[in-house]
């Protein structure tokens, strides 16, 4: 693991409570799709879980920037990240993890529920960036429509690449956009998604409940362990 400096390029809003951060590092930083940072706001306290936490890049290793998504709270971490304008300079560790993409898989699922989306953003950039044939489908569930972070990229994507198909869950409220499915995240509707799993990895990154729950469904539906690969927000 390696110490980084980076400079703030831009904030994007995802969603009314999700932003991207995009920052220009002073070197190249060598990621896979799907790894995470920890960004640095304590360097004297390393282990100040406050203000040092963990993101994933929501950006492919082949762009000049970097990027990381998080959902805006009133935490001091939070605090600290909004307050950032650009020009200004952050430190960071990279790269963290071993649930990542890799070129030899010919068919992934993703169950992914609400920010967790941020480290299959980075997988599928790369996978657009390179033209690669791999079939993914994604099971995106989140609890409104206008929470769905990264929509019109996913929907880019889709449109630029038939073996890319994107299901949109929608639990809370009847959305308006009728591609959207509403309801909840389910056995049966896993089932019609991916009838047969042989052949196939899952990819499951959020909150540990929420991995432990969709671990859960995703084996209901014949998915063996080690088909199954999880990565736990933890301190997010």
């Amino acid at each position: 693991m390696k110490l980084y400096k980076a400079k703030l390029m831009q904030v994007i809003d995802r969603t009314p409570t999700v932003k991207s951060f995009r920052f220009l590092p002073q070197e190249k930083v060598d990621f896979t799709p799907g790894q995470f940072l920890r960004l640095i706001f304590d360097p004297a306290s390393p282990q100040n879980k406050e203000l040092n936490k963990y993101l994933s890049f929501s950006s492919s290793p082949l762009n000049d920037y970097i990027e990381v998504t998080k959902r805006i709270s009133q935490s001091p971490f939070c605090q600290r990240l909004c307050s950032l304008k650009p020009g200004d300079d952050i430190f960071f560790e990279a790269a963290l993890g071993t649930c990542v993409f890799c070129a030899d898989y010919k068919n992934i699922g993703f169950i992914i529920g609400g920010i967790g989306i941020t480290p299959i953003i980075s997988i599928l950039e790369y996978v657009a960036q390179k033209e690669l044939g791999t079939n993914i489908t994604l099971v995106y569930s989140n609890r409104t429509e206008e929470e769905i972070a990264f929509k019109q990229e996913l929907n880019n994507w889709r449109c630029e690449n038939p073996n890319l198909k994107v299901y949109y869950i929608v639990t809370d409220c009847q959305p308006v956009d009728k591609a959207c499915i509403f309801g909840r995240l389910s056995k049966d509707l896993l089932a019609e998604k991916f009838p047969r799993v042989e052949g196939w990895e899952f990819f499951i990154f959020g909150p540990p409940k929420m991995v432990e729950a969709m671990k859960e469904l995703t084996q209901s539906i014949g998915a063996a362990k080690e088909q199954i690969k999880t990565e736990s927000f933890i301190g997010y």
